[in-house]
Parts: structure tokens; C-alpha cells; sequence
């Protein structure tokens, strides 16, 4: 069966594939090194990772680098008791607790390395590895900062190694396959996109718990703060604050949901993390980003639960807006978490919405995963042919690009559109303004306040560039 496209969606199509495919043109250049050359690591001989941060999702992570190839030859973190899982598996891993401790001494041993650090020490940890061009692969969002974002991204281009950022794969089956059906022109011109999460799953819109608690001898409290202002340990949250009442339900089970700061719950403060946004945000603007061919957004503005000065809300909406692109219209795109979702639509009626996905909204139907509305339509468009390619493992992405194959697919210059939009979205919910964002300038036109966290002061002796 020939799938019907009108002419416009025919160059729209076009549009699309010769854009991807100048993109990766781009940055197929890598440096002799990755290749093997002048005596270092060939193609088909394994590559020595080391990890900073390897407890919670680090772990897992560290493990499928593992499988897909990588010889995990040290591990750092400053917490040994969140690590011992990771030092139980890789006994055979030099440890260390301080990652300059970790550059100095393992030198030219390593080849890779895997940041999974909370958000607020990923731009310190991922320029370190750049500078002494070691490949990189960070956990999601890339960095905490606008500012830190541009700086990771000028290291990056620099070293010339291979770089990748957690993000949902974008060249999984599924995304390819909505980027092909939008690119067929299944929905006509798509001038709305809704994504959402069920996000947060830790505490947010809370105040700072009182008092400090004793540092375990385990766990390096000044290491964690990092850059962060100083603050006082609080290692459990006191019974009857507002916080544990947030937390009934979600898993008694779990000691780490009533951690106050670490482990995990580091993502609801502004300090140490990126709230909802920051966590879910990479995942799923990254297919919304690819198939629309979305760079900067222009404008962005938020509304959301109350805002308190050190933590995240509850819940938020925040709305982008994109100029137009080539033959692509002019788009907006909201996002929703904390429970909240897009309007009900009649044509999913009776059909509820995922905890977290996009809904774009064209000209001519609607896209949910890969569900076309109407059903009449989808069914014009059931055999648009596959024209990306897929891969659905990050890790071994990330091999192949260390080994001087094609870039991973969220390399970080990829990375940095995605990070930046997540970041810009919570400068709207901090300072509650609809805000005008010049990308080239890195500043916003209308606001002094929101400028004043596109960069935010390092402490405790840190520096970007003295690292």
C-alpha cells in the first residue's frame, strides 16, 4: 500500500532526514586516540571505565557498561556504604572516595568514565574527565546550570572524545518510529506538544528540616556538598514534618525515601538538584526535540504549587515556546508533573493516559506513542517505511562511539539542547515570569532575577576551571 503525503509533508519529510543526516555529519570527526592510533586502545580491545558516584541508579548502569563491554577498573564514591554494592560486584576495582584522588592516580589507565553523581556535581566531575580527554557518560540532566552546561559543552568539543548523557534512548524503535510518522506527515503540522511525568517520587515544596545530625565516619559530608552552599548533615527527617507525610506510600520499605539530602533525595532542592523537571524533562523532551527539529526555546513561562525558596514544588505546569523552523510551524510545548496531565481529549476517551509520555497535536489528527487519531488516519499511515536506524542500548551507543564509531545518540552537544530546556523551565518556576531567553546571549531580555541563575556561585574552594 503507497502511504498518502501531501507535498508539504513530502519536503517536510525531506527536511527532516537531510537535517539528521547533516547533523551526524558534523560530528563524525574523532581524535587518532579513540581509533587506536599513536599506541593507544584499539577498536576491539576493551575499555577501562571508571565510576564516580556508583550507588542507586549508578550501579545499574555501571553493570550494563559492563555487558556491553567495559572493564570497570576503579570506583569512587563518598559514601561507602551506598557503594558496597558496587564494591561487593567489582572487587577487583581500585577504590577511591575524592574522583581528583581517583584522575591523578589511575592517569592514563582509564579511557572512560561514568558520572553519577547528584546533579550538582556532574559539571565539576564531567570537565575534570574532559580536560584530560577521557570519554564521558553522565547521568541525566548533563548539569544543574545553564552556565555549567555551556562550559561542559565547550570541554567537550575540545577533547574530541565520545560523550553520551542517560537520556530514554532516542534511537529506541519507538522514538524513531515517531519521528518517522511525524515526518510522513501522519498528523499534518504539529503545532502543540504535551509531555508529562508522575514525577516527583521524593520530597518537594518542603522548608529545611532543623538541627544537624552526627556525620557517619563512612560518608564524606563536605565532598557531597562539593560547590553547594554549606549547610548543616540532616541525615532522617523529624517525625511529623511535612515531608514524611509526602512520603506515606510511596515505599516503606526503602530507608533512602526518608534520607533527607542523601541518598537520592538530593533532586527535590534547588542546591543539589533539578526537581521533576530536571529528572523526567532529559527522557522526554528528547524525541519531541529530534522529530521537531527543536533547538533554543524563545519563551518560557511557568505556573505551579507554591514556590519556597530552597526546594521544588509539588507540581508544575511549564509552557515553551519554539520559533518557526525551515517549513515547520511555530510550536508550543507544556509540560506537566506532579500528578498532572494534558486535558482529556474525546478521541482518547476512555483510554487513559500513561504516568508519563508526550501527546503532539497536529493539523490533522494526533500522535500518542505511536497511536495516530483518528483511526482512519493511522490506518493511512500504517506502512511508512523505517528510515532510522535503531539501537536500543545507551551503553553500547557509548562503546561504539568510544571506539571511533558513529557519536552516541545523546552525545552532549544533543545533551545540552535537552538540559538547557529543562533548566530554563525551572528558572520560570523559581521566579514565576514569563520569560524572553536569548540562547546566543545566554540571557534572558526581560529579568535581572532569572539571569541571576543562569550562573550561580560556586563555594567551598571549587572552580570550574581549576579542576
Amino acid at each position: 500500500m503507497t502511504t498518502p503525503r501531501s507535498a508539504a509533508a513530502e519536503m517536510s519529510r525531506r527536511h527532516f532526514l537531510r537535517s539528521a543526516a547533516a547533523a551526524w555529519a558534523t560530528i563524525q570527526v574523532v581524535p587518532g586516540r579513540v581509533l587506536g592510533a599513536d599506541g593507544q586502545t584499539a577498536p576491539n580491545s576493551k575499555l577501562n571505565l571508571v565510576g564516580v558516584g556508583v550507588g542507586g541508579v549508578a550501579f545499574g548502569q555501571l553493570a550494563a557498561c559492563e555487558k556491553a563491554g567495559f572493564n570497570i577498573v576503579a570506583l569512587c564514591d563518598v559514601d561507602a556504604v551506598y557503594a558496597k554494592k558496587a564494591f561487593d560486584k567489582w572487587p577487583q576495582a581500585r577504590r577511591y572516595r575524592d574522583f581528583r584522588e581517583m584522575f591523578v592516580a589511575e592517569g592514563d589507565k582509564i579511557d572512560a568514565v561514568h558520572v553519577g553523581t547528584p546533579d550538582h556535581t556532574h559539571a565539576l566531575i564531567t570537565n575534570a574527565a574532559l580536560h584530560r580527554k577521557k570519554h564521558v557518560c553522565c547521568v541525566k540532566p548533563l548539569t544543574r546550570t545553564i552556565h555549567e552546561t555551556r562550559s561542559v559543552l565547550a570541554a567537550a568539543r575540545a577533547a574530541g572524545v565520545a560523550t553520551q548523557v542517560t537520556a530514554q534512548p532516542n534511537t529506541s524503535d519507538a522514538n524513531c518510529r515517531t519521528c518517522e510518522l511525524l515526518a510522513a506527515g501522519a498528523i499534518g503540522a504539529v503545532r502543540e506538544v504535551h509531555v508529562w511525568s508522575n514525577r516527583p517520587l521524593w520530597p518537594q515544596g518542603m522548608q529545611r528540616p532543623a538541627g544537624a545530625d552526627a556525620i557517619p565516619d563512612t560518608f564524606d559530608w563536605k565532598l557531597w556538598l562539593g560547590p553547594a552552599p554549606e549547610r548543616p548533615f540532616k541525615d532522617k527527617w523529624p517525625d511529623g514534618h511535612y515531608a514524611l507525610e509526602q512520603l506515606k506510600g510511596t515505599s516503606k520499605k526503602e530507608p533512602r525515601f526518608k534520607a533527607v539530602y542523601h541518598p537520592w533525595n538530593f533532586r527535590g532542592w534547588w542546591d543539589f538538584g533539578t526537581g521533576s523537571l530536571g529528572d523526567m524533562g532529559c527522557h522526554y523532551f528528547n524525541t519531541p526535540f529530534r522529530a521537531l527539529q527543536l533547538a533554543h526555546p524563545v519563551r518560557v513561562q511557568a505556573s505551579s504549587t507554591k514556590v519556597l525558596p530552597e526546594t521544588a514544588p509539588l507540581a508544575a505546569i511549564v509552557t515553551y515556546d519554539f520559533a518557526a523552523r525551515g517549513e515547520l510551524p511555530p510550536l508550543k510545548m507544556i509540560w506537566y508533573d506532579g500528578g498532572l496531565k494534558p486535558p482529556a481529549l474525546a478521541e482518547f476517551e476512555g483510554q487513559a493516559l500513561p504516568e508519563g509520555g508526550a501527546l503532539y497535536i497536529g493539523d490533522e489528527g494526533k500522535l500518542l506513542g505511536t497511536t495516530i487519531v483518528p483511526a482512519t488516519r493511522g490506518a493511512k499511515f500504517a506502512d511508512v517505511p523505517k528510515t532510522l536506524p535503531r539501537h536500543e542500548s545507551l551503553w553500547e551507543e557509548w562503546l561504539v562511539a568510544c571506539r571511533g564509531g558513529e557519536p552516541a545518540g545523546c552525545h552532549f552537544d544533543w545533551a545540552g539542547l535537552l538540559t538547557e530546556a529543562v533548566l530554563l523551565g525551572n528558572i520560570a518556576i523559581r521566579t514565576g515570569k514569563r520569560l524572553e531567553w536569548d540562547a546566543a546571549q545566554m540571557k534572558f531580555t526581560n529579568s535581572e532575577a532569572a539571569n541571576a541563575l543562569v550562573q550561580e556561585p560556586y563555594h567551598n574552594g571549587w572552580s570550574l576551571e581549576t579542576i
